[in-house]
């Protein structure tokens, strides 16, 4: 229950919607409960051309009621039902057409912003998040796990409502014309109620297996069609086309399982109604041959009494899909409730552009208790360009990402001219932070606009500029549209130097104090290497570099050599000093170059 009225109050910033939902609700349910009212006139007065006889006590209003309708002749009494009849069904249908629109809007909107709320938390969540979830685990809780909870508002909150109205209604009518035959049948009814229940919970079980098998599937499906050159490279196509089809007959095995049982709720509901009005029929039968009930008010309670069955079967059925979405909402609120781990501060300040220096004071960092980085101390002046050096685990790639604050550390704090990353506004820092990776990520959008990424309100001369920095804008004009090329998925149209000289264009627009340069030339050809790091040389006059160095060709330049290890700083200086000194950068100088 706590998590349903969790995932209601979703509801709440709609309620002026849900009011109108109920409103025309109530009055779908009164006008349908009401047009079961013509049959006794039609029943008796026109087509049986008898007087309607009710064997009980009615309030004096009623009594002259039935007095006045016997009196009318069959004929105009005919008239009279099909007007009657027409108005009942107009306005039942107008109520019936606004409660459905405004129900649909309600669950629309409500799903919005659960989509809403999933992407923002996704895009607060911390880099270390992203290494222990899937991301196709994530799409399918942001897209088929929320359209189940559609289901949860359109048809499990307002259906239930409205079916438990008809349930109420329904049963004044029969309670008030035979109270003995009413309560007959809903004695037979509530035995439905154990395995609806029983159901219900089997359903919730599989529904979440169901969810997780769509997950996998869309994780599946996200690795081999983001990594199609890789399986094609391999010829893995007929493997992996098998993978899929073993998830995907896996999820329909599920979802049938979860179905049958499903299905299964509502005839059983029926045929233990059935059997209530079987009897009932039996017993009113008699109270007709004896003349104590005229025909049409029989007919008026058999209807009446065989419509709760629908209700009844509805509610079970409801009650299912409430199932399935209290199990899509539990993974919901997983990703919801999932903490935060680098947090801004309410008092955060913004940063001043770099004056000074940054420094790293007894850092240590931990991934899942292993210390990766272990009591570095680091000062990088302003304007300085230092190389990070090692081998692969050194911690390297951890230094540069503190330092954009992707993570926290565990112990001791990095500041910017004494600024404490964590007293200072995220947005701030990393808008003077450039980042070109060997991780390329381009959007499946146009030249332009993945140059503007860091920037949106850039105009095109911007863009131009700094795609001549890049030295990128001569094959951009040669591309079919220029600038407003698109250039597919991962950018996937253009060549490795090319993806890779839009990201310093992209980088440079800002233009950002601090570079952290992740060997932006180790996946290229030499001809692009060396456009590319022309490009980067450019980029790095009187900024503050931090550069990544896989090739230590390239960190030659650089005003001072960072030599980690096992988390360490164990060897500092420039390349000569380093070399003379014969340690751990000359033994990877001379592994490079087989000296």
């Amino acid at each position: 229950m706590k998590l349903y009225l969790r995932l209601l109050s979703f509801i709440k910033p709609h309620k002026s919607i849900l009011f109108l939902s109920i409103f025309f609700l109530v009055f779908a349910a009164l006008f349908d409960s009401a047009s079961l009212s013509v049959l006794v006139p039609l029943s008796d007065n026109v087509l049986g051309q008898h007087q309607i006889v009710i064997n009980r006590e009615l309030p004096a209003f009623l009594t002259h009621l039935i007095n006045r309708i016997n009196q009318v002749p069959a004929l105009t009494m005919l008239y009279f039902v099909s007007i009657t009849m027409l108005i009942l069904f107009l306005f039942k249908s107008i109520f019936i057409f606004c409660r459905t629109y405004f129900v649909t809007k309600l669950s629309q909107l409500v799903v919005r912003d659960i989509r809403n709320a999933l992407y923002r938390k996704v895009q607060a969540f911390s880099l270390d998040y992203f290494t222990e979830t899937a991301i196709g685990s994530l799409v399918s809780r942001i897209t088929y796990d929320v359209q189940i909870i559609k289901g949860t508002i359109s048809v499990g909150l307002t259906d239930m409502v409205y079916q438990l109205l008809m349930f109420i209604f329904l049963n004044i009518i029969v309670f008030y014309i035979n109270w003995k035959g009413a309560l007959l049948v809903i004695c037979i009814l509530t035995i439905v109620v154990y395995p609806v229940i029983r159901v219900g919970k089997m359903i919730k079980k599989i529904s979440t297996q169901v969810q997780n098998k769509m997950a996998g599937l869309n994780n599946r499906l996200f690795e081999t069609i983001s990594g199609i050159k890789i399986v094609k490279a391999f010829s893995q196509e007929n493997a992996e086309i098998k993978k899929v089809a073993e998830q995907n007959f896996s999820f329909y095995k599920s979802i049938m399982k979860m179905q049958k049982r499903v299905i299964a709720l509502g005839p059983f509901v029926e045929m233990i109604g059935a059997c209530g009005g079987i009897l009932v029929l039996f017993f009113g039968g008699q109270e007709v041959i004896s003349g104590r009930m005229s025909l049409g008010v029989f007919i008026f309670f058999m209807s009446a009494l065989m419509s709760l069955i629908r209700p009844c079967r509805r509610l079970s059925e409801v009650h299912s899909i409430n199932q399935q979405g209290l199990a899509a909402a539990k993974r919901i609120f997983e990703i919801l409730d999932a903490p935060i781990k680098v947090m801004e501060k309410k008092d955060a300040i913004e940063l001043p552009l770099l004056k000074k220096n940054i420094c790293f004071e007894n850092i240590n960092f931990a991934y899942k208790d292993k210390l990766v980085i272990k009591d570095l101390n680091l000062e990088i002046k302003k304007g300085e360009a230092i190389a990070l050096v090692g081998a692969s685990g050194s911690g390297k790639t951890t230094l540069v990402n503190l330092v954009a604050r992707f993570y926290d550390p565990t112990k001791g704090a990095i500041k910017i001219d004494g600024f404490n990353l964590k007293d200072i506004q995220i947005k701030s820092l990393r808008q003077q932070i450039g980042i070109v990776s060997q991780d390329l990520f381009l959007f499946n959008d146009s030249v332009r606009n993945n140059i503007a990424y860091s920037r949106q309100d850039a105009d095109i001369s911007e863009v131009i500029n700094a795609a001549k920095i890049a030295l990128a804008d001569e094959f951009i004009r040669n591309l079919p549209q220029g600038y407003d090329t698109y250039i597919g998925d991962m950018g996937m149209k253009l060549s490795g130097g090319q993806k890779q000289r839009l990201s310093i264009a992209r980088a440079v627009l800002n233009n950002p104090p601090i570079l952290i340069l992740d060997e932006a030339t180790s996946q290229l050809d030499a001809e692009s290497t060396m456009i590319v790091q022309k490009a980067l040389d450019t980029l790095m006059i009187n900024r503050t570099a931090i550069v990544i160095a896989h090739r230590l060709s390239t960190v030659k330049k650089a005003n001072k050599i960072i030599v980690l290890d096992k988390g360490r700083i164990v060897e500092t200086g420039t390349h000569n000093q380093l070399l003379k000194a014969a340690g751990i950068y000359k033994k990877l100088f001379d592994l490079e170059f087989m000296v």
